[in-house]
């Protein structure tokens, strides 16, 4: 059983994939506790394989199923992403802190390491390999990320709620990527467009 937040149908709204839509199952529960997070970890459903699977199957136009959370590397295995590919036919990305092991037969990984943050050094970056890179930006010593092999580097300014900080935290973002070429700007859209 899978404690699960929320299963919705949307566009994604940052990185590599942008505009893409997708299908995201979003868990509950994370093993680092950052202080920009925006899930309700306290919330979510009690779900089994099968339920996920038949949850994802509404949305039939989707070819991607993104896990996210939360940290979905606590609760997933091989056996949960084979049965969700065979079942659906869908491309399987996740969205991970990097702290922990993942499953061989995921498609996509973006990895977003919280190292350095507020709530985030409860445990180091494991992960050393991903497709996408994908940095929360807050001013931090970009070198700390060298040793990660990743095809795509990503970095994305912090959301606040303060209009005033956005426009700091945006402004600071597209200086370090305009002084690092090696990194692209990504920006949360779903934000912008208003949608999940």
């Amino acid at each position: 059983m899978f404690k699960i937040n929320e299963i919705f149908y949307s566009l994604q709204g940052e990185g590599f994939h942008t505009g893409t839509p997708a299908v995201f199952v979003r868990f509950s529960g994370c093993n680092l506790h950052c202080a920009f997070c925006d899930t309700q970890h306290q919330t979510g459903t009690l779900m089994s394989t099968q339920a996920v699977i038949d949850e994802v199957n509404k949305y039939p136009n989707a070819p991607l199923i993104v896990l996210t959370g939360g940290e979905p590397s606590l609760f997933i295995d091989e056996a949960f992403v084979e049965e969700l590919k065979r079942q659906t036919g869908k491309h399987i990305a996740i969205e991970t802190n990097g702290t922990r092991p993942l499953p061989v037969n995921i498609d996509w990984v973006t990895l977003s390491p919280k190292t350095g943050f507020d709530g985030g050094d409860a445990e180091p970056c494991a992960l050393k390999r991903c497709d996408e890179l994908k940095v929360v930006y807050l001013g931090q010593d970009l070198r700390r990320y060298e040793g990660i092999k990743a095809s795509h580097r990503f970095l994305q300014p912090c959301f606040s709620e303060d209009d005033a900080q956005c426009q700091i935290n945006m402004k600071a973002c597209v200086e370090a990527v305009l002084n690092n070429p090696g990194w692209r700007l990504s920006l949360q859209t779903h934000r912008i467009l208003n949608i999940r």
